[in-house]
């Protein structure tokens, strides 16, 4: 079993998860129970999908969390490309969440890769 609180893509995960949670508050209220909550859930998911696999006893398990993180990952980047397509949310102020989702997302490429080539 691995210490998922170790692994850096669990950490920039849970850096991800503030700073899009910290986004999502200037949504409209009227979006509440929209894109408000779809993207707080799947930004939730990406760091928790991460601890999950760490608790599972083989590498394939670990691979098949890894995959749904990035899943999630990429769910939260469409959805706030369309809250910017919407004009929710400024392009320059998605700028550094983006660079945060590219980071993550070569990370856990990198592992998933990792752990396939082993």
């Amino acid at each position: 079993m691995r210490d998922f609180r170790k692994l850096e893509i669990w950490k920039n995960g849970i850096e991800l998860v503030k700073q899009v949670y910290q986004l999502s508050s200037i949504l409209p209220s009227e979006e509440k129970f929209g894109l408000r909550s779809q993207i707080t859930r799947a930004v939730v998911s990406i760091p928790s999908n991460i601890a999950e696999g760490c608790s599972r006893n083989s590498e394939v398990e670990f691979k098949r969390f890894l995959e749904i993180s990035i899943g999630s990952l990429f769910e939260v980047e469409t959805q706030l490309i369309i809250a910017q397509e919407l004009k929710f949310i400024d392009k320059k102020e998605l700028k550094a969440i983006f660079c945060l989702i590219q980071k993550e997302a070569r990370m856990i490429n990198s592992l998933i890769n990792k752990i396939k080539n082993s």
